[in-house]
């Protein structure tokens, strides 16, 4: 997840333009805008499409795309982000996510749930979280919003 602009936790985000050959062209650019050129080491395709969800406007798709990658994609998308195109403009930074429960029931994921979160970021997170791997690789789930004739997609890189 990253920190946003506003304070609030969210997924990185964006539009499709015109000139996308695709729903994942779209995505793939908007990857390396928020993330860096790390992004590009590794392409999301149309394979790693997974469903997708009526939003809560008119004409709004929420499009689930995941996609697992090693811990150095992790590391290096987490190191380069800095220097990606949208960083201090949109994004503030990376945050992994906690996905354990401490022993008194309420550190990790629970805590991290209390955080202020932009839209529906927290129920696709919780969505994510149970629909995810069980094997320890790393795993990115990419969330694409869109409306008539624009797309737009949000990235977790999860730890």
């Amino acid at each position: 997840m990253q920190m946003r602009f506003d304070g609030r936790l969210g997924f990185p985000g964006g539009l499709v333009n015109l000139q996308d050959t695709s729903l994942e062209a779209g995505l793939n650019r908007e990857l390396i805008e928020e993330l860096g050129e790390a992004a590009a080491d590794f392409r999301v395709e149309r394979a790693d499409y997974r469903s997708s969800h009526a939003g809560s406007g008119p004409h709004v798709v929420a499009h689930f795309y995941a996609k697992r990658l090693t811990l150095e994609q992790l590391v290096a998308v987490e190191m380069g982000a800095t220097r990606a195109k949208d960083h201090g403009l949109e994004v503030l930074g990376l945050v992994r996510v906690p996905l354990y429960t401490l022993r008194d029931g309420v550190g990790g994921l629970p805590a991290f749930l209390e955080n202020s979160f932009i839209g529906t970021a927290r129920e696709q997170l919780l969505e994510a979280a149970l629909r995810g791997p069980t094997e320890p690789e790393m795993r990115t789930l990419v969330l694409g919003k869109g409306g008539r004739n624009r797309e737009s997609f949000l990235f977790w890189p999860w730890a």
